[in-house]
């Protein structure tokens, strides 16, 4: 729900730049348009810090430089966000992706080393996510780690994005990650053991039966 919502505050936000910069903005990298765009909404650290125009940091986040980045970027947050959302419940889903987003911004605020260049994209939340993931591996050990390692192809793909697409920092991804991971180690605790009441049916005695998974809960048969 959480994850679908966030999506569609992306997409609105690309129609929205669609609108303004015309149609050069489907191009993969925004074409001639992004330079509109960038000055409307994106995070720039000079315009915060001097302009006091904080609502950048969130504006920028919403906003994206071309088909591909977004593209890539809600590819992402789909697969990665059904799964937080699931781990932690969708509102400290979205609290841990808010956070994120806004510790992304604060560090391409204080830490850019040329205050005049802009950023846009959700990729510093997205990385609070990949935090996250990270997060909930470490907490549930063994089978956590198989889940970290099952979206290294997506957190490759990010990577790649990080520095081959323009308007991109990589201040908003280390902030974004540490964010997300200090965050869910402190709101997430693995679920417990449980241990299922089984009756013998020739006995009538309670019997005790675990199952391991701390993620998948086990299935009822008829």
């Amino acid at each position: 729900m959480i994850t679908r919502f966030l999506i569609l505050l992306n997409v609105i936000g690309y129609v929205w730049e669609i609108s303004v910069a015309g149609p050069s903005m489907l191009s993969a990298f925004g074409g001639n348009g992004i330079q509109r765009v960038l000055e409307m909404g994106a995070l720039i650290p000079a315009e915060v810090l001097q302009g006091g125009q904080w609502w950048r940091i969130v504006t920028g986040a919403f906003l994206h430089g071309g088909l591909i980045h977004i593209g890539v970027n809600m590819m992402s947050l789909w697969f990665l966000g059904r799964f937080i959302e699931f781990a932690l419940g969708p509102w400290r889903m979205l609290a841990v992706y808010m956070v994120s987003l806004i510790a992304s911004g604060l560090g391409v605020v204080y830490f850019s080393s040329n205050p005049m260049v802009a950023t846009v994209g959700a990729s510093g939340a997205i990385f609070g996510l990949f935090g996250a993931l990270f997060a909930i591996g470490f907490r549930l050990g063994k089978p956590g780690m198989e889940l970290v390692r099952a979206n290294v192809g997506i957190l490759v793909l990010n990577l790649i994005i990080t520095f081959t697409v323009p308007a991109i920092s990589w201040q908003a991804h280390v902030a974004g990650l540490l964010a997300g991971f200090v965050l869910t180690l402190a709101i997430y605790a693995p679920p417990r053991r449980v241990a299922p009441v089984v009756v013998d049916a020739g006995t009538g005695r309670e019997l005790e039966a675990e199952y391991e998974s701390p993620i998948d809960p086990p299935q009822r048969t008829p």
